[in-house]
């Protein structure tokens, strides 16, 4: 086996999954996190249809995921008043099994701990790609050499700036912000509108959860402060209890506001760095990121494997088997669908949920969407794998 030292950038989800599969076929995986710890909690993520389930069963944590998972749960979508509109249904925003990311990324952390290094608090600063490997400088630790890199840091990759550019280059903003707060409301499972907004209460994002159109923001992704009052300016005038929950962000425990983007990238691959995830193919809100991470990592750790660990010759395949999989992501924007620009479309989206018929034709499409694969049978990964 060919480049057995594997440095990860990113302990949420991909990076994990991909950390498991590789510690398996016999590298050496280390996993470095600007966090100072795994994140707790956050959002609800989810898990569609067959492809999905074989993955987390191949990887042995579908019994697991489904004991930890939260159950989809019904949005109503009301008026001003309270009133009822229409219901988005759990099945349609939880697809088939739905976890906390935070629980998700804690049962992959402990799947792979013993036999990976994770490093906490620390960030790649420079990489610098040779014919024997990527020298790799850190924000605190000392500099180290591996013969592979692997971007799994998200939309806003710090890996993907380093080895392919500047962000502005390969991520599009698609026209919307979206926020996550806790505000002290309370559960509800309310979800209201006006044109070009969106405020939901409840629901499996987080306990307030808002979305609005926008034109780009100059803004520091780190500047909770500031995000505050952006999400202020965004909801001023706005209906229902809105007041209330302007009122109350000032004094907000935790907040999170960033872009509805989407990544645009040639090739997942440059030289020996190669990316995974959001970082390569993430579209934010579009519903399917888990699944691809998850799946993703699968290909390729066994597209290393069965290369031998020949760099150039798995990175390659694993581009080929999986671009047309993740083409999912270069569709749409969650932004429109959530907050709608009129009124008209409003009501247009709520009649959507009215209608079994339609809803079920959705619900088939994005089936058909995740399970848009042929997967392979790896034995370097599967051949001494734990039961589901």
């Amino acid at each position: 086996m060919k480049n057995t030292t594997v440095l990860i950038s990113g302990a949420s989800i991909a990076g994990p999954a991909l950390a498991y599969w590789l510690s398996r076929s016999g590298h050496t995986v280390t996993v470095v996190e600007k966090a100072p710890a795994l994140r707790p909690g956050g959002q609800a993520v989810d898990f569609k249809g067959e492809t999905h389930r074989v993955v987390l069963e191949r990887m042995g944590i579908l019994r697991e995921v489904r004991r930890r998972q939260t159950g989809g749960t019904d949005q109503v979508i009301v008026d001003a008043d309270g009133r009822r509109l229409a219901v988005m249904p759990g099945e349609f925003t939880g697809g088939d099994i739905e976890i906390l990311r935070g629980d998700l990324a804690a049962l992959l952390y402990e799947r792979t701990e013993k036999d990976c290094e994770y490093v906490f608090g620390d960030s790649i600063t420079s990489l610098t790609d040779t014919e024997g490997g990527v020298h790799v400088t850190f924000e605190r630790g000392a500099p180290r050499t591996f013969d592979l890199v692997v971007g799994a840091d998200g939309i806003h990759s710090n890996v993907r700036r380093l080895a392919f550019g500047p962000e502005s280059d390969h991520v599009r903003f698609l026209g919307h912000y979206y926020a996550l707060a806790d505000l002290g409301t309370g559960a509800g499972n309310v979800m209201y509108n006006e044109p070009g907004r969106m405020v939901a209460l409840g629901g499996p994002k987080s306990p307030a959860f808002f979305v609005f159109a926008s034109e780009p923001l100059d803004d520091d992704r780190d500047d909770v402060e500031r995000h505050k009052r952006l999400l202020a300016d965004a909801y001023r005038g706005m209906g229902w209890r809105v007041p209330e929950l302007v009122a109350r962000l000032p004094e907000a425990r935790e907040l999170y506001l960033d872009s509805i983007s989407r990544v645009e990238i040639d090739r997942y691959a440059r030289g020996r760095v190669v990316l995974l995830g959001d970082a390569a193919y993430g579209n934010t809100l579009g519903g399917f990121g888990t699944g691809l991470a998850v799946v993703g990592a699968y290909v390729l750790a066994g597209e290393l494997a069965a290369a031998g660990g020949d760099h150039r010759t798995a990175f390659r395949a694993y581009e080929e088997a999986f671009r047309g999989y993740a083409k999912v992501a270069r569709q749409g924007s969650a932004g429109p669908f959530l907050a709608p620009a009129t009124w008209g479309r409003i009501r247009m989206r709520n009649w959507v949920f009215k209608r079994r018929f339609l809803l079920r034709a959705m619900l088939r499409l994005t089936d058909r969407f995740a399970t848009d694969i042929r997967l392979k049978d790896y034995p370097a990964l599967t051949g001494t794998s734990a039961a589901p």
